[in-house]
């Protein structure tokens, strides 16, 4: 193993990491909002779906009002956000409805990891999720077990990248996952799991939806686009590119299980989870910009697969209650296209793309697929290799409660629960006929009680027996 640094550096380094959110909530990273912005549209992404991350104990209502005064102005490219749950009370529980009902939220992110800092206990995500379900939101979760997290990467004592993984298993993020999809079915809410990076949490998922769960996984282009063996690279800035949480796999062979699975739906949506600081800040994972060649380019080379990445661009829009908004060209649709030239090519390098950091953990691939023209409602913004934007042409999109999408089947569930057990037939005989007979009427009463289900014919026979053999043997 490698330990690479002193312990007072990696301690720092997981710092960051941690902190890494806040940060992203007041600063927007090194990379600003207007070039991250360019980035996108440069990448052929017209919208962008950003995270309001409050600290510990303060308010999720000023933390949205701080990020859109900051952004409004700076955006060149549609936008929206999720707002993360980093603790629970009363106040939380009331913010998280007036996000919903005014501010144009519809989705709310907790972490289960980054212990003493933006974790939920479980009887916490439990009233988080049953909130989200009240209000018609998308509860999304960050799932690794962050009890386990910080048992190990204290006692483990590894230094360098590497650490970073060995201390966050798949089994860590599987066991979250499961717990998670658990939790949430429990209170019958949806669930959106960010940042899928395992097989194992994969599986997880996929096995959750087969069984009927309203669950949806998210991977990302880092994990379909390349794998944690990068971790033990001997150059530390090289390793420490390709940190991020839950951390990319060892095993080469995840990015490919990944994309099967997205490509049958059992995974659901991409993304990118984009959050990026220079190297001397500590480098963490990049990939606005390159999301959809990256993707074309590991999953839609193929020709069998276009069907499926195209269902996976306008899943998010319907989840997240876009729809037909985005995700549609239609008549009272934004007018927000991409063209795309499957043929063309380019290699991904630090030195020519549009994202304002000093790395790239794509650094040398050749995709085949190509943005050549991007379009944000109905102005051209990206056209052969040039931008054509300008600070505050995007505008925030709010985005209604119960989207369709996902609450029609919620809504479903919740009717199926409440109706009443169907009665046996028996059952209804003697009820109807016990109203003739008062002296066993109410002992009937009381046996349907303790068998609500209706169901234990033997039951009603012995009873019936005991107490009026005659009427017993019209029935039985």
């Amino acid at each position: 193993m490698g330990t690479r640094g002193c312990l007072s550096c990696t301690e720092r380094c997981i710092r960051t990491v941690v902190l890494k959110f806040f940060l992203y909530s007041l600063t927007y990273t090194s990379m600003a909002m207007y070039a991250f912005h360019q980035a996108a549209v440069a990448g052929g992404t017209t919208m962008i779906l950003d995270f309001v991350i409050p600290q510990n104990g303060k308010s999720l209502l000023e933390a949205y009002d701080r990020w859109r005064k900051t952004a409004d102005s700076k955006v060149c490219c549609d936008y929206s956000l999720h707002v993360a749950v980093t603790w629970w009370s009363d106040k939380v529980k009331e913010e998280m409805e007036t996000l919903t009902k005014e501010k144009g939220i519809n989705s709310f992110k907790m972490f289960m990891a980054y212990k003493d800092v933006f974790m939920l206990q479980d009887d916490q995500l439990y009233a988080a999720f049953a909130q989200c379900k009240e209000v018609g939101a998308i509860a999304q979760v960050h799932a690794e077990n962050g009890d386990l997290i910080a048992e190990k990467m204290l006692s483990m004592g590894i230094t360098g990248p590497e650490g970073h993984e060995l201390c966050r298993p798949e089994e860590v993020e599987a066991e979250a996952t499961q717990r998670a999809i658990t939790i949430a079915h429990a209170v019958n809410c949806p669930l959106y799991v960010v940042h899928v990076m395992s097989k194992s949490a994969a599986k997880v998922v996929s096995d959750a939806r087969r069984d009927g769960r309203v669950v949806f996984g998210e991977p990302i282009a880092a994990g379909l686009g390349t794998d944690g063996t990068h971790y033990w690279n001997k150059d530390w800035a090289h390793a420490a590119a390709f940190v991020m949480g839950p951390p990319l796999r060892p095993d080469p062979s995840t990015p490919g299980y990944l994309m099967d699975l997205l490509a049958n739906d059992d995974l659901s949506v991409t993304g990118t989870d984009n959050c990026t600081f220079s190297v001397c800040q500590k480098a963490v994972v990049n990939g606005v910009e390159d999301r959809m060649s990256v993707i074309w380019e590991k999953g839609v080379v193929c020709p069998d697969n276009i069907p499926e990445l195209y269902l996976t661009l306008i899943n998010k829009d319907k989840i997240f209650n876009f729809y037909p908004q985005k995700g549609r060209i239609a008549k009272n649709s934004d007018a927000d296209v991409v063209i795309w030239d499957p043929k063309m090519t380019r290699k991904i390098s630090a030195k020519t793309h549009h994202q304002a950091v000093d790395y790239n953990i794509f650094e040398g691939m050749e995709c085949h697929g190509v943005p050549v023209i991007t379009i944000s409602r109905g102005k051209v913004v990206y056209e052969d290799g040039q931008l054509n934007v300008s600070p505050g042409h995007g505008r925030f999109i709010h985005r209604k409660p119960f989207s369709e999408f996902v609450y029609k089947r919620i809504k479903q569930r919740d009717q199926v629960s409440k109706e009443p057990p169907v009665p046996f037939p028996c059952l209804t005989k003697i009820q109807n006929f016990s109203k003739k007979i008062p002296q066993i009427s109410e002992n009937l009463q009381n046996l349907q009680e303790e068998n609500s289900n209706n169901s234990l014919k033997v039951s009603l026979k012995s009873f019936i027996l005991k107490k009026s053999p005659n009427l017993a043997r019209k029935f039985f």
